[in-house]
């Protein structure tokens, strides 16, 4: 009597074989029951090891890189370069170790931008500007888009710098 769909006891050691059946069929049917070896477990543990490595290898720093601060940066002054530019009056980047902001010349004085996209800013975590102790630079762009000063900015984080340069002709540069 059949005790499942491929066949009874009989068939598996070899007794009331089919001609036709190969001679192993009994060797197959025990060897899948023996399950996995030490050594296979190990080999799959093993490549899921160095999948799981190189997954958090290739895993970006969650601050982001530190020439896309730069870049960002540098794109914020060229647009108040050019708000200067536009409104006919100066407007200057301040940056010191911790941040940076922009103010415009306003009555003699030099008032905050209240402009949502020119509001004061922090560097990211770990980042810092190499201004010095308690200094701040600022480079304030007149009517022309000229800068007071060619100025040099370096970013620093993890002893990764980047420059960022404000040139004479008012031109904003990012560089390692």
């Amino acid at each position: 009597m059949p005790i499942s769909a491929t066949g009874n006891n009989a068939m598996c050691s070899g007794e009331g074989r089919s001609p036709w059946a190969p001679a192993f069929a009994g060797a197959l049917s025990r060897g899948r029951e023996s399950g996995f070896t030490l050594i296979e477990l190990m080999v799959v543990l093993l490549i899921i090891g160095l999948a799981a490595g190189a997954v958090v290898l290739s895993l970006p720093d969650p601050r982001g890189r530190l020439t896309d601060e730069a870049e960002r940066f540098a794109a914020r002054a060229v647009a108040a370069r050019d708000l200067a530019i536009l409104e006919g009056r100066p407007v200057a980047v301040r940056v010191t170790a911790r941040g940076y902001a922009f103010d415009r010349r306003q009555g003699g004085a030099w008032v905050p931008l209240s402009d949502k996209s020119f509001a004061s800013r922090p560097w990211k975590e770990g980042t810092a500007a190499l201004v010095g102790q308690g200094a701040t630079i600022r480079a304030a762009f007149d009517a022309t888009g000229q800068p007071s000063a060619p100025a040099t900015i370096v970013l620093s984080r993890s002893g990764e710098q980047v420059r960022i340069s404000i040139a004479a002709d008012g031109g904003v540069r990012v560089g390692v």
